[in-house]
């Protein structure tokens, strides 16, 4: 019988961690993007793009991340469109996040005042003006700590992709797990490096909230 040490173990799992980071980056700069899209929809002055951005954003809040990914790699099987898990999984994901996402932003850009939307518009700044110059700069201000809260989110949300077959970090837990016989040891370390990965996230999040309250305050 093989012997497999904690450094063996890790190591493999330290491999497996390199896909659930470019996964996650990839699904929320991806997510971020139609997420903005979304966003521009949703305070739309036309009613059909906003309820166009309503209905997606209620779709994939209200249903399983779980069977989003089901779909996008099993569902476009059934018609004879053959994608690789990793497609499947960052496909998933991102339109998955971007639903969030823009929700998120939408929420923060009601949140600025409406005296600046006045105010701006007295200074005769068209809408694309105004967000740009006057509502973006302190709706981001709001978004930091969502924002950022949501990416961890994104990071653990990767743990669903091992359903279509995509090898990140807890399919490769479970694939150790079943050659080394050493569940505790295995699920202990995947949990150590899903810590290693989110904490920094939100602290970052507490240092770059602090130093735009500065900012603001001086300005």
């Amino acid at each position: 019988m093989i012997e497999f040490t904690t450094w063996d173990i890790l190591r493999n799992l330290l491999l497996a961690t390199r896909w659930t980071i470019l996964l996650s980056l990839v699904s929320f700069v991806g997510g971020g993007v139609v997420g903005l899209a979304l966003l521009f929809l949703r305070i739309s002055k036309r009613k059909s793009l906003r309820s166009l951005a309503k209905y997606y954003i209620e779709l994939f809040q209200g249903t399983p991340l779980l069977m989003q990914l089901f779909i996008a790699f099993f569902g476009l099987g059934l018609f004879g469109i053959d994608v690789p898990a990793w497609l499947a999984a960052g496909l998933a994901l991102i339109l998955w996040a971007a639903a969030f996402l823009g929700e998120i932003w939408r929420g923060c850009v009601e949140a600025v005042a409406k005296g600046q939307w006045e105010a701006s518009a007295s200074l005769g700044m068209g809408r694309l003006q105004q967000m740009r110059y006057v509502i973006l700069p302190q709706a981001m201000r709001i978004a930091v700590a969502p924002t950022v809260g949501f990416s961890v989110q994104v990071v653990k949300g990767t743990a669903l992709t091992s359903i279509i077959g995509f090898v990140e970090l807890s399919k490769a837990g479970t694939v150790v797990t079943n050659a080394t016989f050493q569940p505790f040891t295995v699920y202990g370390l995947v949990a150590l490096i899903y810590f290693a990965l989110c904490w920094p996230l939100s602290k970052s999040s507490q240092v770059l909230e602090r130093k735009l309250n500065v900012a603001h305050r001086n300005h």
